[in-house]
């Protein structure tokens, strides 16, 4: 069967296949440790899952408007404008299927062949793809660690051409956890302003910060820049809503009006019963982040403890977010038994079958040297799970 060419510009998820398989291996009975998923491990709260129900008996079960109902939206323009110091209207504001789907619909409408999108690397799995399947090129701009793998402006600044249509900004980061400062953000918008280009803000972890940390938004910052960004954010991760799919977009309103287009031609609005969700997420009890966020500082402060305790392992503490990004390369060229690591896929491999704990290879993300590791799970596993890295990495000779 012939398929079209634009499957083949695109691959599967890697973090979504590395959680598939380490099911598969649970399913045969393995006892896995899963450091793969990008999800938080806490249940929605029960404020939020009452409003669900409540819109269930209510038999609000039917069509919204494509681009989400004007409750959900005036919920989001409140919370920008209290969080953020952004202010928007209903006409600027789209609801989408989850984050991913906001992002896919947005180069959809942003991209195509020729253009070129800056990518800060490491870097989130999709952005790549979601640029190639427009026919538009992805621009990997690599950072270092030593600069808390954040963009600079002389790294931008020599990644633009004229050709090039927008850069992505991800903050806190996935996979790094890295997040741009106030300042380091208004250095960026200087060179932006001298170019005409867009930005897609990625704020997905916003509430995920760590040490007191303020976030801030590109738009916030340099508000000379607001209407060449689109904000992209969602429900998923700040209220462990992943399964509800809400995400939502905010930014000029021709974009905006051009994403519902696309959207209405492919899922249509998104699930009723999550919208009233959201709503509940976004108005209710917000205390439920405050004691989310001090578990995963804790998880994050034991996790980097211990991986810097390995021989051979290097890891960066976060600043946000529920992932680290440890440094194994300097355990390349080892090897236990007839198994030998030479990259990262090797090395995510060895820990499966070897360990039995999944974590994600840092070639996925953009940087070979490293690995990803989530601790978006229960404290007892991530202690089950460092041991079991610790003693497979010790038998490497």
């Amino acid at each position: 069967m012939k398929l079209a060419s634009r499957v083949s510009l695109i691959k599967p998820s890697p973090t979504l296949v590395i959680t598939a398989k380490a099911a598969a291996l649970r399913a045969e009975g393995r006892d896995i440790v899963d450091f793969g998923a990008g999800e938080p491990d806490f249940y929605t709260p029960e404020h939020i899952k009452a409003a669900a129900i409540q819109a269930v008996e209510s038999n609000f079960t039917r069509y919204t408007a494509v681009g989400g109902i004007d409750e959900l939206k005036d919920a989001i323009i409140r919370k920008l404008q209290k969080d953020n110091h952004l202010s928007y209207r209903r006409s600027e504001i789209v609801v989408s299927c989850g984050a991913k789907h906001t992002l896919f619909n947005l180069a959809q409408v942003l991209f195509e062949e020729g253009d070129e999108v800056v990518i800060p690397g490491p870097y989130w799995v999709s952005y790549p793809d979601l640029v190639l399947y427009t026919g538009a090129q992805p621009v990997i701009v690599n950072t270092r660690e030593q600069d808390g793998f954040k963009l600079t402006p002389e790294g931008l600044e020599r990644a633009i051409t004229e050709r090039t249509r927008a850069l992505i900004i991800n903050s806190p980061s996935n996979p790094t956890g890295s997040a741009y400062t106030r300042e380091e953000l208004a250095a960026l918008a200087e060179v932006v302003l001298r170019h005409s280009m867009m930005i897609i803000s990625d704020d997905i972890y916003e509430k995920i910060l760590f040490d007191g940390l303020d976030f801030w938004n590109i738009a916030a910052v340099a508000p000379a820049l607001k209407d060449r960004t689109i904000v992209v954010n969602g429900v998923s991760k700040a209220y462990a809503m992943t399964g509800w799919r809400i995400g939502y977009a905010a930014g000029p309103e021709a974009v905006i009006a051009a994403m519902g287009k696309i959207q209405s031609q492919s899922t249509s609005n998104p699930a009723s019963i999550s919208q009233k969700a959201a709503v509940e997420a976004l108005t209710g009890d917000q205390q439920v982040i405050s004691e989310m966020v001090k578990e995963f500082q804790r998880r994050r402060d034991y996790i980097v403890s211990v991986l810097n305790s390995f021989n051979g392992v290097s890891c960066l503490k976060p600043q946000g977010a529920f992932y680290v990004f440890p440094n194994v390369s300097t355990l390349y060229g080892l090897s236990c038994g007839d198994r030998k690591i030479n990259d990262s896929g090797a090395m995510a491999e060895y820990l499966l079958e070897e360990a039995e704990v999944a974590v994600v290879p840092g070639a996925a993300f953009g940087d070979d040297r490293y690995i990803r590791i989530s601790y978006a799970t229960s404290m007892e596993l991530i202690e089950k799970g460092l041991e079991r890295i610790g003693n497979a990495l010790m038998r490497l000779k």
